[in-house]
């Protein structure tokens, strides 16, 4: 089964908490999911392989830490993962960016396909899916079998807030994925919403309701 990593330094925690406020305000909504994004990011980023190379410093020539091997392809799940995309740009600004379009059927909460753009090079680049909320884990499941298809083979998923029954099946679905979240909270609701969780982060982010 692919591995849990649950995010619990204080700092994310506490900007958590701010974030789930029904009265924060979308500015404040924004800024503290871009900084959080930040956290994760260097929490994610945590294993990225290093090599040595030489350098000059002011003061004398040495031998320093890089980082080697593949590169970074942050992929962002329309329309709510670009709030977490933003704040993990800021820590790697090289990184290739892809976008995956999906909604969910309000009926039958499966997600629907709208819209699919990654770097042609995307199988030879680490992948990092980010979305702030894995609910019923439809939206991440299909994420992630789609960049398979274009053969993806090194894949990671960040959210803010995940549910007992997203992780479950997501898991199912993909073995070979890490996830890597903020919380893992209660339940779903009869909607497929997260509960206790912070509402619908997408219209939270952008004002939308």
């Amino acid at each position: 089964m692919s591995t849990v990593t649950v995010v619990d330094h204080p700092l994310v925690q506490h900007k958590l908490t701010l974030m789930r406020r029904a009265e924060t305000s979308t500015a404040d909504f924004r800024r503290l999911l871009r900084e959080i994004s930040l956290l994760l990011a260097y929490e994610v980023t945590r294993n990225l392989p290093t090599k040595l190379v030489d350098i000059e410093t002011p003061i004398a020539p040495m031998r320093a830490p890089a980082l080697a091997g593949k590169k970074l392809c942050f992929v962002s799940v329309l329309r709510a993962g670009n709030g977490i995309l933003e704040g993990m740009l800021d820590l790697v600004p090289s990184a290739r960016v892809g976008h995956i379009g999906l909604y969910r059927d309000p009926r039958t909460l499966e997600a629907i396909e709208y819209y699919f753009k990654v770097p042609d090079d995307v199988p030879e680049r680490d992948v990092i899916v980010v979305d702030p909320m894995l609910a019923t884990a439809n939206s991440a499941i299909a994420a992630v079998r789609r960049l398979k298809t274009r053969g993806a083979r090194s894949i990671k998923y960040v959210c803010l807030v995940a549910a007992p029954e997203g992780v479950a099946a997501f898991q199912a679905a993909n073995a070979d994925v890490p996830i890597f979240t903020a919380a893992i909270d209660l339940k779903l609701n009869e909607h497929g919403y997260i509960v206790p969780g912070l509402g619908d982060a997408g219209d939270r982010l952008f004002g939308t309701k």
